[in-house]
């Protein structure tokens, strides 16, 4: 709720206290619908909905506040398209981390970050707010990674998990067509242009070289561990994919390792 000030300070006292009701009747409503398993997802579910919708409310109008509604349409679609997509999947390893809402306490300081920084610039530097042509730039990195990452995971279908494995299933096979055949990992590099552009989009120019560094490090680490465990499932065959193919994310080779 405090992520749309604009939207809540609009109708007044009065409205105010209609959204809350609102809130509360709906949470009240899915607890009575569901036990409390399912209850746990759609309570999730239906916060990132009211998001999405709040996101759009905002981008609709003219207010300084139009770019935030992008951006919340934007954060609140990637997170619900997480749990979908991973349902469709591989429905085995689905739970209510897929949503990825609690990713890690990193993740969640770093998206802090930037609403602060996102109200405080608005606030001394408003004019700093309003470069559309540079929120749309940022707009379509997030359109672009999120697409890149979605194709990534339907293609790779039930060997996508959002945990490293370290054990091969039965059903595990080394996915090289598609996407894949861009980039060794186009979840990867979807992610990190998606996160990247989420910055661009808020015009948060403090934010952009911190998620860059942050995504990129974070990637470096996260592609050689999953690397050695790949080469370990495939041996030689990965190794030979790994050669011909590029990991898609800049200046990042991947484990140096030979068998």
């Amino acid at each position: 709720l405090g992520s749309s000030p604009a939207l809540l300070a609009a109708p007044g006292l009065r409205g105010r206290l209609a959204l809350a009701l609102h809130v509360a009747g709906v949470n009240a409503a899915l607890l009575l619908l569901y036990p409390r398993p399912l209850y746990k997802i759609a309570v999730r579910a239906c916060f990132l909905g009211f998001a999405f919708g709040c996101g759009l409310l905002l981008s609709a109008g003219r207010s300084a506040w139009r770019h935030f509604g992008w951006y919340m349409c934007s954060l609140s679609l990637f997170h619900y398209s997480e749990y979908l997509v991973t349902a469709i999947n591989n429905p085995r390893s689905l739970s209510l981390d897929s949503f990825l809402l609690n990713h890690s306490f990193e993740y969640n300081l770093a998206a802090l970050s930037s609403w602060v920084e996102f109200t405080l610039e608005k606030l001394f530097f408003p004019e700093l707010k309003q470069i559309t042509w540079l929120s749309t730039v940022g707009l379509l990195m997030v359109i672009f990674g999120d697409c890149l990452r979605k194709a990534a995971m339907l293609t790779a279908g039930s060997n996508f998990n959002h945990i490293v494995q370290n054990e091969k299933s039965d059903t595990h096979t080394l996915v090289t067509s598609g996407v894949y055949g861009w980039f060794r990992h186009p979840s990867y590099v979807g992610w990190f242009y998606w996160s990247i552009g989420t910055q661009v989009l808020l015009c948060n120019p403090i934010c952009v070289v911190g998620y860059a560094l942050a995504s990129w490090r974070f990637f470096r680490e996260r592609i050689e561990e999953e690397e050695i465990t790949l080469i370990h499932f495939f041996g030689e065959e990965y190794l030979e994919y790994k050669r011909k193919v590029p990991s898609g994310l800049p200046f990042i080779k991947g484990v140096k390792l030979e068998l």
